[in-house]
């Protein structure tokens, strides 16, 4: 994994994306020679003037990728599944770059080219997955890591390695058990403890150690041992850091106060809020302006189907705990909460319009929050804002459920962008995972790869109700 900005890549993902990034860049060049001039006749003069092009080509298409998920390389890599994963990113590409065409015509490089390096780039990057996926070198760049523990922990650790078939991250070698634990993986994947962890690391050549096991008192607990290792090069990580890295959470079950006391992030200097705030008054009227017909239509479709009020304001939780009215499209009919006692929304809620239904599943319904991020009470990427009654609920049995409230919340969010729609207990718990991880890593990096997946999530419906 590669760290930037606190916020984990695969270095898969960065490698693949450099490779195609080269490819498309090559393919515009390609096309450009076919589509104006012949290859004896290509100089380097006229293959420059095309740079431009070139570049917003590659950058679009790499964003239209990514923004549709295929850099998150848990989905499946096979030939039906990139194909279904890449013609609606390049679809999406095109529709950018004719909208840049009209905004910047000195950009303009022709109809004809522009079908030609299509083209190319569907076949190219088909291919060039179809053997990225299969090339049996890309485990060698994987790390290798031991996993000191085999009980509960070091079972929830194997299945998400396990679940993670296309291309893991680490390669675990093995795990190492303790004393009179109960073993929850499997046995061939067991290593006896037969000599120091140094010697076991260097023996299975492994340049990683996981700790997993939450207790750690008693005389069982190497300590001394993990100690020689790190000091000898060998990175240990506990189960809490394991889970921030390789899932992108803040798995509740392996936080402890000390882990958050002590650990780096959470960082909300005044920087970084100054700059936040810039960046959420843009993007916000930015977004206010491209979409405002679409409000319009919204607003009298509301009004046509079932009379007014067209916005529906509702009370809701924000920065230090103090509430603030959101505002959003109304979806449901009026007096939809007869009994006056607040209910979380459903899949295909009866409670929603005809019209409702559609703004939810396109989110829609949500865009009326721009007023509430230029007024300064939402931010533009945050954990998304809950109802008074339901805060209070969490906070009671949830532990570190009021940390989220500790930054602005957002109209879009890292756990609306990586967890499906629930409403539950069991879902709230594991969207806090995302939330928590946002609040102890969020930077201006983070918010940007949170938007790109939120144009993923708008357009495939990913987690609407």
């Amino acid at each position: 994994m590669i760290k930037v900005s606190n916020h984990y890549i695969s270095k898969f993902s960065v490698f693949l994306a450099g490779i195609e990034a080269i490819v498309l860049l090559g393919v515009f060049f390609a096309g450009a020679v076919i589509r104006f001039m012949q290859w004896d006749s290509a100089t380097p003069e006229q293959l420059i003037t095309q740079l431009p092009g070139a570049i917003t080509f590659t950058f679009v298409i790499i964003a239209s990728m990514a923004a549709l998920g295929m850099y998150q390389l848990e989905i499946k890599q096979d030939f039906e599944g990139i194909l279904l994963q890449l013609l609606p990113s390049l679809t999406l590409g095109f529709s950018v770059i004719a909208l840049i065409f009209y905004v910047f015509p000195d950009l303009y490089f022709g109809r004809g080219l522009l079908a030609i390096v299509m083209l190319l780039a569907l076949l190219l990057i088909l291919f060039i997955r179809l053997i990225f996926f299969r090339w049996s070198g890309l485990d060698n760049l994987r790390p290798r890591a031991l996993v000191l523990g085999a009980g509960a922990s070091a079972g929830e650790l194997f299945e998400l390695i396990e679940k993670n078939t296309t291309l893991p991250n680490l390669k675990i070698i093995g795990f190492i058990p303790f004393d009179k634990e109960n073993r929850l993986v499997p046995v061939d994947r067991i290593i006896p403890k037969a000599s120091s962890l140094i010697s076991l690391a260097i023996q299975h050549d492994a340049g990683e150690i996981i700790v997993a096991t939450r207790e750690r008192r008693g005389g069982t607990f190497p300590i001394q041992e993990l100690l020689e290792c790190k000091i000898n090069g060998i990175k240990i990580t506990d189960l809490a850091g394991f889970f921030e890295k390789e899932s992108g959470i803040l798995q509740m079950d392996s936080l402890y106060p000390s882990w958050l006391v002590f650990g780096s992030g959470f960082n909300q200097g005044a920087l970084r809020t100054t700059i936040k705030r810039a960046f959420d008054i843009f993007a916000s009227l930015l977004l206010l302006i491209a979409t405002l017909p679409i409000m319009l239509v919204t607003a009298l479709l509301i009004m046509i189907e079932d009379g007014r009020p067209v916005f529906y304001r509702q009370e809701r939780v924000g920065l230090a705990g103090k509430t603030y009215h959101v505002i959003k499209f109304r979806s449901m009919f009026n007096n939809a909460e007869k009994a006056g006692k607040p209910q979380w929304a459903t899949t295909d809620d009866p409670r929603s319009t005809r019209v409702g239904k559609i703004i939810r599943k396109l989110r829609i319904d949500e865009l009326p929050q721009i007023i509430n991020v230029l007024k300064g009470e939402m931010s533009f990427v945050g954990p998304r804002p809950e109802r008074p009654h339901f805060v209070d609920m969490l906070s009671a049995q949830v532990p570190y459920y009021n940390m989220r409230h500790s930054i602005k919340p957002g109209i879009t969010g890292w756990a609306q962008v990586r967890y499906p729609y629930g409403a539950s207990l069991e879902d709230a718990i594991e969207k806090l995972q995302y939330d928590l991880y946002y609040v102890k890593n969020h930077s201006l990096f983070l918010d940007f790869i949170i938007l790109i997946d939120t144009i993923g999530v708008v357009l495939l419906r990913k987690g609407s109700r």
